[in-house]
């Protein structure tokens, strides 16, 4: 099956059927293994699908080792009653790179929409191209970011963590620079349920207001900044290598249902950053 591929806009491709009946299934993975390696980020849209969340874990396993969680393969991403973690609110979510707080870090994430909002309740998930925003920053930026080192501690239902890594990191597979910032919390959006415990060094106070404000710019860019509006049956798959991902806000109990699975690079990625888990 040979699916209708489009840039999508500023980075990635959208892939689409050429007739409504064709599978997700049906497309090479190695293909889009190769597709995503090369663009970072997939959006595949108008496929048959999953009819749970079993069919899409095995799907997933056709993309590599699957992380396994406390919770199993799928993460289901929906707002919670009282949430204890800002993942099940409905509020925004800084930009940031899965894994970061456990043992190995997965190459890919995989979404699965099983329920939109409607447009204009918000909600969507946002993804920032570090690569490009590397590529595109002045020397003075990049030379900023280059000696800054950030501390992450985090506390969940699922790990107790403590993450240390610089702003400016390697790719752990193809070795080119990438951006590893999980950035603070704008102020401003209400009671953000569980922050994390964020320190950053390197810069002195002359400086940190513009090391806070350039790397925002870069990674908000237009040409940097992706928001995937969701449609029911979406699939995404991003490079968290490469890439970091977050969430604009969206109305409580709006109909947002996405199903999240990591899958491990080959061989797994064993953290190099974590300083403490449990």
């Amino acid at each position: 099956m040979a699916p209708t591929i489009t840039p999508n806009q500023p980075f990635g491709l959208v892939l689409e059927p050429e007739a409504p009946e064709d599978d997700i299934h049906d497309l090479d993975v190695e293909l889009l293994r190769e597709l995503l390696w090369k663009e970072r980020l997939l959006v595949l849209r108008g496929f048959r699908t999953f009819s749970s969340a079993e069919a899409f874990a095995d799907y997933c396993e056709r993309w590599g080792e699957v992380s396994i969680w406390p919770f199993g393969k799928v993460l289901e991403l929906v707002e919670h009653n009282n949430p204890e973690d800002h993942i099940f609110d409905n509020n925004y979510v800084p930009l940031h790179w899965d894994g970061m707080y456990r043992p190995q870090v997965p190459e890919f994430q995989i979404f699965h929409c099983v329920r939109a909002p409607r447009h204009g309740q918000g909600g969507r998930t946002t993804f920032s191209d570090t690569v490009r925003a590397l590529e595109g920053a002045p020397e003075t930026a990049c030379a900023l970011w280059g000696k800054v080192t950030g501390s992450y501690q985090r506390k969940m239902e699922f790990y107790d963590s403590k993450t240390i890594s610089p702003i400016v990191d390697t790719h752990p597979v193809r070795g080119f620079p990438v951006i590893r910032y999980n950035e603070p919390p704008l102020a401003g959006y209400g009671n953000f349920v569980n922050p994390p415990i964020l320190e950053f060094t390197g810069v002195g106070d002359d400086e940190r207001g513009t090391f806070f404000s350039s790397l925002r710019d870069a990674l908000y860019a237009p040409s940097n900044f992706y928001a995937h509006e969701w449609q029911e049956g979406d699939v995404v798959v991003a490079d968290n290598f490469s890439l970091l991902h977050g969430r604009e806000a969206f109305e409580t109990k709006a109909p947002r249902h996405l199903r999240r699975v990591h899958v491990l690079s080959n061989p797994p990625l064993d953290n190099p950053r974590l300083v403490s888990y449990a």
